[in-house]
């Protein structure tokens, strides 16, 4: 079977690569950006080519059996290539998959959708709301799959929460580098709510059950971590295992997000709103749903993504940091003025 893996150079992009070639797919990776092949399993196939190409991406989805578009832009990234990327592009991967009767698009969501929800857990069918150009360009994406549903494509959309795992950095790489030296980790409120993560593992496993299983195509999806605690719990569980050094400490959480706010305006630091507007609140999504139509419950908790990625950053910490900086998630990000408040830490 044959399976094309849009934003193939990316870090889940890597991660389904690993997987569906192990599942003995014949796996081929279409992405803008260059690919490391050393990381990758010998047998994939590499296409540079663009997304927002339509003529490229006719082309490289003939005689597929299945795409899985994961490729996006990310929020650090200009609103107009969000737009064309995320929506554009899309709207590319689908007009090309159905001209080709590819069996099934899996298309990479968010729950960025659902902005800052009051309610909790989210439902797939609560209302959504995007904070900033990712947010409103994953739904715009999503509304495009409807459209291509209708049309008879068979497209599942799935939504995670914020996953991690061996070899993700940016936004976590900024978290690492300040637990690799022992600082002080100021959270956003007290962290008495719950943020539910998700690992990669369990979500590259998911998209493998959604291609095996005869699913109806009109199915959206949410996934993240089945266990997980407060964000002070999964952090002292994080902490203790690795032995660090650091420790967590409050913060008025309605002062740090106004900073926030003034520093990402200013383009003096990484973190964008969506991030900063749920750090301190309850975020986590029913997996009702999910588990039952997969038969299946992801493996990891909160602690337990933290941990594995954290380990394989530290094993690697030489390595990440000659990579420099950047705006995708195989690379740090630059830190800014969290940089300059990480040495009073």
């Amino acid at each position: 079977m044959k399976v094309l893996i849009t934003g193939g150079a990316g870090f889940l992009g890597l991660h389904l690569a690993k997987y569906f070639s192990k599942k003995k797919f014949d796996v081929f990776l279409l992405d803008i950006g260059d690919f490391d092949k050393n990381e990758y399993p010998r047998n994939c196939h590499f296409i540079k080519s663009d997304i927002r190409d339509y003529t490229s991406i006719l082309r490289h989805t003939k005689g597929m059996d299945y795409v899985i578009h994961a490729a996006a832009a990310l929020p650090l990234q200009e609103a107009e290539d969000i737009y064309m990327v995320n929506v554009g592009g899309t709207k590319n991967v689908l007009k090309a998959s159905l001209k080709n009767k590819i069996k099934r698009v899996i298309y990479i969501s968010s729950t960025a959708v659902y902005g800052v929800p009051k309610k909790h857990p989210i439902l797939e069918t609560d209302p959504r709301a995007g904070v900033g150009p990712y947010g409103q360009s994953k739904i715009d994406a999503e509304n495009l799959c409807f459209s291509y549903i209708k049309k008879g494509l068979n497209v599942t959309v799935i939504r995670p929460k914020t996953f991690l795992g061996t070899y993700r950095l940016g936004v976590f790489e900024i978290l690492f580098d300040w637990i690799h030296d022992g600082k002080k980790i100021p959270l956003v409120g007290n962290g008495n709510n719950r943020y539910q993560l998700l690992d990669v593992d369990d979500l590259v496993e998911a998209v493998f059950l959604f291609l095996q299983r005869k699913l109806p195509s009109n199915y959206v999806f949410n996934i993240g971590a089945e266990k997980f605690t407060t964000v002070k719990k999964d952090f002292e569980i994080f902490f203790n295992t690795i032995n660090s050094k650091s420790k967590i400490i409050s913060t008025p959480a309605f002062l740090v997000k106004k900073a926030l706010w003034i520093f990402e305006k200013l383009k003096l630091s990484p973190l964008y709103q969506w991030v900063y507007d749920t750090a301190d609140k309850d975020s986590f999504v029913s997996l009702k749903k999910l588990t039952q139509k997969l038969k299946w419950h992801p493996k990891y908790s909160n602690s337990d993504a933290l941990i594995k990625a954290y380990r394989w950053y530290f094993k690697n910490y030489k390595e990440v940091k000659s990579r420099g900086s950047g705006l995708t998630h195989t690379v740090g990000w630059k830190q800014g003025v969290l940089g300059l408040i990480k040495k009073l830490m």
